[in-house]
Order: C-alpha cells, then sequence, then structure tokens
C-alpha cells in the first residue's frame, strides 16, 4: 500500500482545518473542565461524537462494517488514540503545565518520522524530513515560551507520561493505514473508532468518576461538550481518516505543530489576547519546518541538471 508523500492544495487545507478544530478544543475544555472532572469529559466527548456520527451514517444510508477483523482494528485504533493518549494527558496534566505538555506532546511527529521508518515501506525517514520536524519542534517550543521548560526535568514520571501520549499517537497514524486496505471509507473509520473508544471509556469514567453524583452542568457546560463532541471529535476525526488515506501518517502527525498556532490565533481573533514577538517567530519557524518536509519548495532552489551543467561549463 503506497500514500501520497507531498500533500497537495487539499491534503493542506483539511489538515489546517483539523488543527483548528483540535486548537478550538482547548477553548471548550476549558469552560467545561469547570464543572466537570476529566474523565467525564473525556467519555462524554466521545460518545457524544459517536452518536452525532452513527446518526449520520444511518442517514446517508451506509452502515458499520460486521467484519470482526475490522472491528478488531477499530478498538485496536480506539486504544491507541484515545484512551491511552488521552489518560496519560489527563494524568500528565495534573502535575505538570499545560504549556510544558503542549511541547512535549508536540515531539508527536518526530516519533511519527522514526514510527514510519520502522514500520512501513513507504513512508521511510529523509533528510529534509527529518530536519523539518526539528524545526518545527524549535518553533512549538518558542512559541510557546522558553518559560514553559523551566519545569523541564520535574515530576519526570508526568512528563513521561505525555511523551508517552505523543508516542501513542504515533503508533495510532500508522496502525489507522490498514484501514484503507480493509476498503473502510474515513467517515465509517472515524465512526467505528470513536464508537470503540465509549465502549472502552465509558467503564472506566464510571468506576474513576462515578458521574452519576456530580451535580448536574450547566448550559454553557453542555454547550461546550456539544463543541467539543461534534466539531473537536466527530468532523475532527472524519477529517483525520481523510488525511491519513490520502497522504500517510508521517505527514498526518504535522497538525501537531500547527494546534499551538490554531489556539494561540483563536485567542488572539476571539478572546483579544495579544500576540507576541516569540508567537510570531515561532510560526514563522514552524512554516519553516512545514515547508522543508513538504519538500515543493526546497525544490524551487535546487538547480536542475542542465542549470548546473550550464554553470559548470559543460556542452548540453
Amino acid at each position: 500500500m503506497t500514500t501520497q508523500k507531498v500533500m497537495g492544495a487539499a491534503e493542506w487545507s483539511q489538515l489546517v482545518v483539523l488543527s483548528i478544530l483540535w486548537g478550538g478544543s482547548f477553548f471548550f475544555v476549558g469552560i467545561a473542565v469547570k464543572e466537570l472532572p476529566p474523565l467525564t469529559i473525556v467519555m462524554l466527548r466521545v460518545c457524544l461524537a459517536a452518536l452525532a456520527l452513527l446518526v449520520l451514517i444511518r442517514l446517508l444510508g451506509l452502515s458499520l462494517p460486521r467484519d470482526r477483523r475490522v472491528w478488531l482494528a477499530f478498538f485496536g485504533m480506539g486504544l491507541l488514540n484515545n484512551l491511552i493518549p488521552f489518560c496519560l494527558i489527563v494524568w500528565g496534566q495534573t502535575r505538570i503545565a499545560s504549556s510544558l505538555a503542549a511541547i512535549l506532546n508536540a515531539t508527536t511527529p518526530l516519533f511519527a518520522v522514526l514510527v514510519a521508518h520502522l514500520l512501513t515501506a513507504d513512508e521511510k525517514i529523509t533528510g529534509n524530513k527529518l530536519a523539518g520536524v526539528v524545526v518545527g519542534f524549535v518553533g512549538v517550543a518558542i512559541m510557546l515560551g522558553l518559560d514553559a521548560l523551566a519545569g523541564l526535568g520535574d515530576h519526570l514520571g508526568a512528563q513521561l507520561a505525555v511523551l508517552g501520549a505523543a508516542l501513542s499517537y504515533a503508533f495510532a497514524g500508522v496502525f489507522g493505514r490498514r484501514f484503507k486496505a480493509m476498503g473502510v471509507a474515513p467517515l465509517l473509520t472515524a465512526t467505528g473508532q470513536i464508537s470503540a473508544s465509549s465502549l472502552l471509556l465509558i467503564p472506566l469514567a464510571l468506576l474513576v468518576d462515578q458521574p452519576w453524583s456530580l451535580p448536574a452542568p450547566s448550559l454553557a457546560t453542555w454547550g461546550a461538550l456539544l463543541g467539543i463532541a461534534l466539531l473537536s471529535t466527530a468532523l475532527a476525526y472524519v477529517l483525520f481518516f481523510r488525511i491519513l488515506s490520502s497522504a500517510g501518517a508521517t505527514n498526518l502527525m504535522l497538525v501537531t505543530f500547527l494546534i499551538p498556532i490554531s489556539a494561540i490565533v483563536l485567542g488572539s481573533l476571539v478572546l483579544g489576547e495579544h500576540l507576541q514577538a516569540n508567537h510570531l517567530l515561532g510560526m514563522a519557524l514552524i512554516a519553516l519546518g512545514l515547508a522543508a518536509i513538504d519538500g515543493r519548495l526546497l525544490k524551487l532552489f535546487k538547480p536542475r541538471p542542465e542549470d548546473r551543467d550550464s554553470f559548470l561549463g559543460r556542452d548540453i
């Protein structure tokens, strides 16, 4: 199975939209976490998203596959892409600052490059790709502020948990490639994965949070839950699997670099927060890293063979 190594305008546009949807999730979580514990938020997020997608595919006259092999893959994807990273990040953020967690989470493309190189035949490491990922990671660190690194080394277990989540996301990106080979469309893949995640998360949240004992959430919290479920989960995962199917795991994980940009820009536009010099520098480095990974921009500066021969005085 081969995947597109250089993304076109459609894939880049989808990646930007996905980063906005996931970047916007910080706003919704910020509202919901004031009234609900983290695992309950995660459970409601995936359950409401699964319900919405199940209704959608029913309206479209579609149905989920019944193949046992496909459902095992759905549960595997739900484990790698939702249950493990969500729980590790939630636990990690109870002990380290969210800005440091965001920087550690931005190692996802680094892990994705390595995992894809080891486990796939068509997404091998290239010099441009590795250099672009490193530059993009530095851009994320600068954009979020070097002060965020002040706690690096403290609460080592929590930091390793967030890094474990990033590694899990990287494995999920490679694992999810199998759905294209199985002939499962992105919409059905998103629905199946989120449905499987719901079945995994419900007993965990009921056991840990006992949500029936919590006060009823306010309308604002329910609005935030609907936003994170319908936009940041249901719609986002349809785009996630569409990009994965056409562009591959490594390209997909670049969304981790774009999410902080989306969050900061949304904060500036919606909340009136001011952009700082480090934000602009970080965004520039991320853009440079993405251009290096994409490869096409660098080709513009690479001399053509006939130009090189002419420069060397060769008769062409």
